[in-house]
């Protein structure tokens, strides 16, 4: 759990002594991401570009889980991490740096770690990622392989920008495990992936024609999925290809994966299509926000997106999902909870990289303070966030907020 903001615990009414120890559980591949910023455009061919603005931050789904971890939920990561200075750098920063729990991650000898370079200029990206699947780890009496729970998994910033996140853009190849530090790294769990931590949540990437155990087991055992899925290489666009869909919770597509995958014309119409197979159906809109559909009760909720000016988007949708994540655990109405995921995502844009970008309480609080001040503003608009004011602090740090460019290598 982040120090962001101590004490700012999102589900402390609801949390009982027989509960889980984990409140969100997910599996994936650790990038490291380098981030350039302050391009004017695209890199011309056979020219050489300067950025403004540079930035290293652990990516992939190291993403989800800052923004986690941020919000004050108890998250726990299984994942590879590279034998190098960038696997320690991104083991350093999620456990030490975050909070993070890690035990069921491994570091993996003499493999490097996945690296993604990305180029942020008008208002988009452009990404070169590379990596290789982690090998299995050695057949060790007691010891699980813990590998193949999260090969191939995505993480979510297309729920943002309809973009393939980092995860994709590499070789769409992942493994979990453990990273070193220098420390004594922890053993995995040897009940994963057959059987995950008992958490409230986890979250999942689906990928047609794939089904994880892991998922069906964490559902089995009380966890809520929440799920996103990435572009469909093979063009079917078959939800009954989606055999993990019937283990969620919610499902959470952009708007052109949900109108693909119920062949409407009208994202919100995809949405209602997507409410009758999961109980949950979020479709996000880009500029024009996110609309959700309650399968069980037939309640839909609208909210528009937030107007800030762009800095970097790698993560975004990772944090939309978190925020959301956090609102359901939270048992929040549908549509604060769609309000909170838009909200922090935004926030998100505005400084570097996908994980150390992700806002924490002190910044949503922040901005809340602010936009009060400025006078232009629409009170229905502001009644939107009223919701805020409980759980809130009642003082936040003066903004603009500053984070330290997160590069590496800096010698004391």
């Amino acid at each position: 759990m982040s120090t962001d903001t101590p004490g700012i615990d999102p589900l402390l009414a609801l949390r009982a002594p027989q509960d889980p120890a984990c409140d969100v559980f997910l599996t994936g591949t650790v990038f490291l991401d380098i981030i350039f910023t302050g391009l004017d455009s695209a890199p011309v061919r056979g020219t050489e570009s300067w950025a403004r603005g540079m930035g290293s931050s652990p990516g992939g789904v190291a993403n989800m889980a800052t923004a986690l971890a941020r919000l004050g939920l108890h998250t726990s990561l299984a994942a590879a991490f590279g034998d190098d200075h960038y696997g320690e750098y991104c083991w350093d920063a999620l456990e030490q740096g975050e909070g993070i729990d890690l035990s069921m991650s491994r570091t993996v000898p003499g493999w490097h770690s996945p690296v993604t370079v990305s180029m942020a200029y008008e208002g988009e990206r452009t990404m070169v990622s590379h990596g290789h699947e982690a090998p299995a780890p050695s057949a060790v009496p007691g010891q699980a392989a813990t590998d193949q729970a999260a090969t191939g998994q995505a993480t979510t910033d297309q729920a943002a920008t309809g973009q393939a996140t980092t995860d994709q853009a590499a070789t769409g190849q992942a493994a979990t495990g453990q990273a070193a530090t220098g420390q004594t790294t922890a053993a995995p769990n040897p009940a994963f992936p057959q059987c995950p931590p008992r958490a409230r949540a986890a979250i999942a990437s689906l990928v047609p024609g794939r089904s994880e155990p892991w998922v069906a087991t964490a559902a089995r055992h009380g966890a809520l999925i929440f799920a996103d899925v990435g572009w469909d290489e093979t063009g079917r666009w078959d939800l009954d290809a989606l055999p993990d869909l019937a283990h969620c919770e919610a499902f959470l597509p952009n708007a052109e994966e949900a109108m693909r995958y119920t062949r409407t014309d009208c994202p919100r119409a995809a949405a209602h299509a997507l409410a009758e197979r999961v109980p949950l159906a979020v479709v996000t809109l880009g500029a024009e926000g996110a609309y959700a559909v309650d399968g069980r009760t037939g309640a839909a909720a609208q909210v528009p997106a937030i107007e800030v000016e762009a800095l970097d988007p790698t993560g975004a949708g990772d944090v939309f999902v978190a925020g959301f994540v956090t609102g359901t655990l939270a048992d929040w109405p549908l549509a604060d909870r769609l309000a909170f995921a838009g909200l922090t995502a935004a926030l998100s844009v505005q400084e570097f990289g996908g994980s150390l970008s992700a806002p924490g309480w002190a910044e949503i609080a922040a901005w809340w303070q602010r936009i009060r001040t400025l006078d232009d503003q629409d009170p229905t608009a502001l009644e939107r966030y009223a919701f805020l004011e409980e759980l809130l602090p009642t003082t936040a740090r003066a903004w603009p907020l500053r984070r330290a460019v997160p590069t590496i290598g800096f010698r004391q």
